[in-house]
């Protein structure tokens, strides 16, 4: 009978959530916030212990990437203001080839993604999907297709993103680990996001009616910054953080002196963005310096409801730990889904809210009891784990996302163009990735 009234306590606890900020559209750090306290009050829990978990929980996620949130938010800003983002997809362009265009588009979204949120990232680089589009006579409901789903897949999976961050410290995975895992899954998942925009969006024809080409795109920002300078707010985080986590491995690689403290400092995630801040303040040109402060708070505010929403998510997951989760479903783990149980649980919170990090959050917030019990408890575990709630969380971007109105209105699609192209797109994505995820859990 408990374990009934335990069960019913959390689906009702996500229904309420889910009608709350969907059908009366209470902001969900609210709605996350009151739902974590009538959870712990409903169960029995002490009042005043139930509200120092609620703080508790906000405080513990934020000490772990709050910091690291504003950071990476302030660079997606800069890189967005000083055209750096321009310059990466020129680069990535030359690359591939103008044939390749679409290739190209997915892999601009792939690495731009990474730190810039997919809505403010389709924002900055749909006039370059829109030029491509005419200069190759391609529709451009091809190009938005590409270009999205590479966007989404890093979004979902890598850190620094607020969502797989989020999870990494929620689940206790190792965040290196979690970067090179999540960069390697999201490669198939912007492969198949390629294919589906060749196959499926390419019936749809939508005029690009570009409004600048590729050099008055250039000219309307002026002298852009080079490649090499461009990519390097984002590529630096990455590496030094990928660094720090292999000199912790066991066998000490770099041994356990001045090099390893030195290494393990300036990759620790708050230090290695807070570099990439910095380095992102030097692709502001000299006519521009005076708006650095302007750019860097509009960052910080753009990171505000990130920060409150991630917040919130640590309260709710603060409170289900301390319920028996873990004791009562265990006929459930019996049943050898293994990962998929993340998986589908993210994808039931995604389809009905639409926001893919709340979904990530609450999902990860939920897992956290449960990975003992899971046998998730090696480093590459805990990092599956975290992939199969970013796959589900993709499944599927549809009218309740705002992704999805940001992709068909820069992208002049009409929403059934959208269903198609978006929703068709992410749903297929999600379950790719989850179905590789699920293979190499079987070996772990």
């Amino acid at each position: 009978m408990q374990t009934f009234f335990l069960f019913a306590l959390i689906v009702l606890s996500v229904v309420a959530m889910v009608i709350a900020i969907s059908k009366f559209h209470i902001h969900p750090f609210i709605v996350m916030t009151v739902i974590a306290l009538l959870v712990g009050l409903i169960w029995g829990i002490d009042p005043a212990t139930v509200v120092d978990t609620v703080k508790s929980g906000f405080g513990s996620i934020m000490t772990s990437i709050g910091i690291v949130i504003l950071c990476g938010t302030i660079i997606g800003t800069i890189l967005e203001r000083t055209g750096a983002a321009l310059t990466m997809a020129n680069t990535i362009l030359k690359i591939v080839g103008q044939k390749n265009s679409v290739l190209a588009m997915g892999a601009m979204g792939y690495i731009t993604g990474i730190p810039v949120f997919c809505d403010s990232g389709f924002v900055v680089l749909s006039p370059i999907s829109r030029a491509l589009a005419e200069q190759s006579g391609t529709s451009l409901a091809v190009m938005a297709t590409a270009l999205s789903g590479g966007l989404y897949a890093t979004h979902c999976l890598v850190p620094p993103t607020p969502g797989p961050i989020a999870m990494a410290g929620t689940l206790d995975a190792d965040l290196g680990l979690t970067i090179l895992v999540g960069l390697l899954f999201s490669i198939p998942g912007v492969a198949v996001a390629i294919l589906w925009a060749k196959k499926i969006s390419s019936k749809i024809d939508i005029p690009a009616n570009s409004e600048y080409t590729l050099e008055e795109l250039q000219e309307k920002y002026g002298q852009l910054p080079g490649a090499l300078h461009s990519f390097s707010p984002i590529l630096l985080p990455i590496v030094l953080i990928a660094l720090a986590s292999v000199a912790a491995f066991p066998s000490y690689p770099f041994g356990q002196g001045f090099f390893y403290t030195f290494i393990t400092f300036i990759g620790n995630p708050v230090v290695a963005l807070l570099l990439g801040v910095f380095l992102s303040m030097t692709l502001i040109p000299k006519s521009e310096r005076e708006h650095t402060l302007e750019w860097v708070t509009q960052g910080v505010t753009d990171s505000a409801a990130i920060l409150a929403i991630t917040g919130a998510g640590g309260s709710f997951g603060a409170i289900l730990k301390l319920l028996p989760i873990a004791d009562a479903t265990t006929g459930l783990l019996a049943t050898g889904m293994g990962v998929l149980i993340p998986f589908i649980i993210s994808m039931i919170l995604k389809l009905a809210m639409g926001a893919s990090t709340v979904a990530m959050i609450t999902t990860a917030g939920m897992m956290a009891p449960l990975m003992e019990t899971m046998g998730f408890t090696s480093p590459l575990g805990k990092v599956l784990v975290v992939m199969a709630i970013g796959a589900g969380s993709m499944v599927a971007s549809h009218a309740n996302d705002s992704y999805f109105w940001v992709v068909a209105q820069f992208s002049d699609m009409k929403t059934e163009d959208a269903y198609k192209c978006q929703t068709g797109m992410t749903a297929v994505m999600g379950v790719t990735i989850i179905i590789l995820v699920f293979i190499v859990s079987l070996f772990v």
